[in-house]
């Protein structure tokens, strides 16, 4: 049996979504089946708070199919079964869960605070990379915050823990007299003349980060 928690990672789960794609709730837990390989085998996903696990299943002798979870080569046959079993897994997290990759507090007000006022929701623009994604304005498909996960010493600190931070838009003529290298910092990963980085660990006011939010949507409109 395989356990699906590491695909499942920086996703949320929506239980609805299951339902409508084809599981049935008993007791506590989410179970969907299909068969596959023309009705000689079958998939079973099983899903509850604490543990996602798929394996497929050889109708015939009713025992696990292992093959589709060897990493070897396979020949053709077994290959097609692993395929279509993995198609399945990756739609089931495509059309029943959403990405959810940022934790803090601020983050999630950010976000809340940007779909309610500009109708803008993250967008992760790389599959690989779902610690990094964007703001974009609507009306002129320009950037205008970009919300990472890195860690803390790449803004200068000893400090290697891992941080939630968003990079904001700034007037280049006023930029230096805002950053002070403790709250503010020059944009990492951007342009360094135009952008700013603030950690999401509140230290610096919501408030005073949605200002600032305004600010650099206005730079971009």
């Amino acid at each position: 049996m395989r356990n699906l928690n590491k695909e499942f990672e920086n996703h949320k789960i929506d239980y609805k979504l299951l339902l409508d794609y084809g599981f049935k709730k008993i007791n506590n837990e989410y179970i969907y089946q299909k068969n596959i390989g023309n009705d000689k085998f079958k998939i079973e996903v099983i899903i509850n708070e604490d543990n996602m696990l798929s394996k497929v299943i050889d109708i015939l002798n009713n025992e696990e199919y292992i093959l589709v979870d060897l990493k070897t080569t396979l020949g053709e046959y077994a290959s097609k079964i692993k395929e279509e079993y993995e198609f399945i897994i990756n739609d089931i997290i495509a059309k029943c869960s959403f990405i959810d990759s940022f934790k803090s507090k601020q983050t999630k007000k950010i976000i809340d605070y940007i779909k309610e006022k500009y109708h803008n929701e993250l967008e992760f623009l790389w599959p690989n990379s779902l610690d990094t994604a964007v703001f974009r304005c609507s009306n002129t498909n320009k950037w205008y915050g970009v919300v990472m996960t890195i860690e803390k010493d790449k803004l200068g600190f000893e400090d290697t823990t891992k941080v939630e931070i968003i990079n904001l838009k700034y007037q280049k003529d006023k930029i230096d007299n805002l950053v002070d290298n403790k709250l503010f910092f020059r944009g990492y990963h951007m342009n360094k003349k135009s952008w700013i980085t603030i950690i999401l660990d509140e230290s610096v006011n919501i408030n005073k980060i949605y200002k600032l939010i305004d600010n650099s949507y206005s730079l971009v409109d």
